[in-house]
């Protein structure tokens, strides 16, 4: 099954898989119809992008996917690739994180080692990946808990403490307590430094 907002791309990737001797059961094009459609057709492997244009990402469908179906074969294709966007799908469970220019082989490949249960890595992401353990993980990703990293991306998109505490249901000062504490952790204060930081590591849009 494939899941990805822009028609054009997944059919050119149906074709592909197609080609080799894949079954496509199904297309999706938004994170709720993949969540929705999985549950109906429970197909081997989902091969899901990761931006959507939505609020809900492909990472927002996954952890959800993999809550109801700890067993689910996920292949993450996206045309994004920074190294904490990287790790985060690896770590949320899935099988295989593939670019979405890379090879058509190398997808064939991810699909058919995650339909085994196994883990894929294209040569180029297995070596970041690597870079990464060695030298550490500083992302927002890796520094802040489930609610600080919400409330960071609702900063990072520019909205007010008081904005934030009305979207949580949250006292602005908790708000406040924990923004502080988040620009601390961080090492950033500015409104742009936040923002960029933010799109730099795949949690908003540029």
């Amino acid at each position: 099954m494939l899941a990805d907002d822009h028609p054009i791309v997944m059919t050119g990737f149906a074709l592909s898989l197609e080609g080799v001797g894949m079954d496509v059961v199904g297309q999706a094009r938004t994170p709720d119809e993949a969540a929705a459609m999985y549950a109906d057709l429970l197909p081997d492997v989902l091969v899901l992008d990761i931006r959507f244009g939505t609020e809900l990402t492909g990472l927002d469908a996954a952890r959800s996917l993999l809550d109801a179906y700890p067993a689910a074969n996920i292949v993450f294709l996206s045309q994004f690739d920074q190294d904490s966007l990287i790790k985060e799908t690896y770590r949320l469970g899935a099988r295989a994180f593939v670019t979405k220019d890379c090879d058509p082989a190398d997808l064939a490949a991810a699909v058919r080692q995650a339909n085994e249960g196994k883990l894929y890595f294209l040569p180029q992401i297995a070596e970041r990946l690597a870079n990464l353990s060695v030298r550490g993980d500083v992302s927002p990703q890796s520094q802040l808990d489930v609610r600080g990293l919400e409330i960071f991306k609702l900063m990072a998109e520019g909205l007010t403490n008081a904005e934030i505490a009305e979207k949580l249901e949250l006292s602005t000062k908790t708000i406040s307590n924990i923004s502080q504490s988040i620009k601390e952790k961080l090492g950033v204060h500015r409104q742009a430094y936040i923002t960029k930081l933010a799109v730099k590591h795949g949690l908003i849009e540029p």
